[in-house]
């Protein structure tokens, strides 16, 4: 059963995709889009961890700000794509549209509203407290985020974000991490070592899988310049893996 749905947060409602198995739930997943908001391909992700047998929330954290699929149509294509004329002309376009995440308070509430997200599942009678979360990109960033804020949390699987936290918030991270990245990706895997030695130190269960011939968004099906077909498979199935250890 696939619907959207309004979840209640302290500050208001988030709209959600939410998606079911049709058979007996194995635990609950919170989904976060990337940057692109929630698009197609979000809710199709959501739709296949639905079929493995999770109750899925994917919350639309960017429309508020004007981010939707109308307004980045095309955009990650235009990026990640050879066209360096369609490429100029989209980055403007792009950080125009992310301008307003800069501001001080969009993290905590997008925190805010993916903990509510979280607890939505978390109380379920189904799920019966068995919740992980997966993102990527802006949705890795916010994955990480959760880790941190959300004790409760018992399995973390950010696709290529950021996790920007002192040595204090990481040691509060109490569930295992799963982290993929892509090799081109240059700009989060040369700070993946400093990570690495950090969660060792905080005393976090994590794992960072880096896959070679991949860049960022490797795993997005939907951008024919991103995509890699074999690194996305592979990820698809340490996180399925992952999920079921963990989640059980």
């Amino acid at each position: 059963m696939n619907t959207l749905q309004d979840i209640a947060t302290p500050s208001g409602t988030v709209s959600a995709y939410v998606a079911r198995p049709e058979g007996p739930v194995k635990g609950g997943l919170v989904l976060i889009h990337e940057v692109w908001g929630l698009v197609g391909h979000t809710r199709d992700v959501a739709d296949r961890f639905a079929r493995e047998g999770y109750a899925v929330v994917a919350p639309d954290l960017l429309a508020d700000q004007g981010v939707t699929e109308e307004t980045t149509l095309g955009l990650g294509e235009a990026i990640a794509g050879p066209d360096d004329e369609a490429r100029n002309e989209a980055q403007p376009k792009l950080r125009a549209l992310l301008a307003p995440l800069q501001d001080p308070g969009f993290g905590a509430l997008t925190t805010e509203r993916v903990r509510a997200c979280f607890s939505y599942l978390h109380d379920d009678e189904e799920v019966a407290g068995r919740v992980g979360i997966t993102g990527f990109c802006f949705g890795g960033s916010y994955s990480f985020s959760l880790a941190v804020h959300e004790p409760r949390l018992l399995a973390c699987v950010p696709f290529y974000g950021h996790a920007d936290f002192s040595a204090e918030e990481l040691a509060g991270i109490a569930a295992p991490v799963l982290a993929f990245y892509g090799q081109d990706d240059t700009g989060l895997t040369a700070e993946l070592p400093a990570l690495e030695a950090a969660m060792h130190r905080a005393g976090v269960r994590f794992e960072a899988v880096v896959y070679p011939d991949a860049g960022h968004a490797f795993f997005n099906d939907s951008n024919r310049f991103a995509y890699r077909a074999a690194p996305a498979d592979d990820a698809w199935r340490r996180t399925l893996d992952f999920l079921a250890q963990h989640l059980a």
